[in-house]
């Protein structure tokens, strides 16, 4: 199969898919970081120095490593590898059921789900797995789930150029489950439809049969 790793004219995409988000001047360090969560500890109305507290900053910090990669992430790079042996397909892709996890910006509490993508090729397509690094990418960053739907949107039209793009995603949201209005087992459904997809609403109807009963 041909790989292409496309050179990218980064400066002509939108600046969340071109770039990494630019962090705070200056960044506070880990220390600093680490300070921050003793504090919340005894604000949250315990002891830092207790034993079973003394390493929960570095763990904490350690966490948030990991929980907010898609930081340091850049999308465009995620899909820069496309492959051209296709035949004559002419259809729709559709990966269901990515599982994600990231955090409500407004309470930085965590919201999880599936995200489901279709998108019509042009020519070429891309790794099946590099969709689900894409969403990974920007569940990994403090998020409304409306503005993670439409990221992930754009990028694969911006990147792919492809006829359309269908994007859906389903959460759950802890801020609404254990806090607020404790309504756990609600789930929050947002969708983004581009090209072929938002100009007929037969292709809508069919995505979303296929995302609902499997193909």
């Amino acid at each position: 199969m041909d790989a292409v790793v496309k050179p990218w004219p980064k400066a002509s995409l939108l600046d969340h898919v071109r770039q990494a988000p630019e962090a705070p001047s200056p960044r506070p360090s880990r220390e600093e970081a680490e300070a921050a969560v003793r504090t919340l500890i005894a604000f949250a109305g315990d002891h830092p120095d207790r034993e079973g507290l003394l390493d929960t900053p570095k763990r904490v910090i350690d966490a948030y490593e990991e929980l907010y990669r898609g930081y340091r992430e850049i999308p465009a790079e995620v899909l820069d590898r496309t492959f051209s042996e296709i035949g004559r397909y002419d259809d729709f892709v559709l990966v269901r059921d990515i599982e994600f996890n990231s955090h409500c910006e407004h309470h930085m509490m965590p919201f999880m789900g599936r995200a489901h993508i279709a998108y019509k090729p042009v020519e070429r397509v891309v790794g099946l797995s590099k969709l689900a690094r894409l969403v990974d990418t920007y569940a990994r960053r403090l998020q409304t789930q409306e503005h993670m739907t439409w990221q992930i949107a754009t990028a694969i039209e911006e990147i792919l150029k492809p006829r359309g793009v269908a994007v859906m995603l389903e959460a759950e949201h802890m801020c609404m489950s254990v806090r607020g209005v404790e309504k756990p087992g609600s789930s929050t459904i947002t969708t983004q439809f581009i090209g072929s997809f938002r100009d007929n609403a037969e292709e809508q109807v069919r995505f979303i049969t296929m995302v609902r009963r499997g193909g």
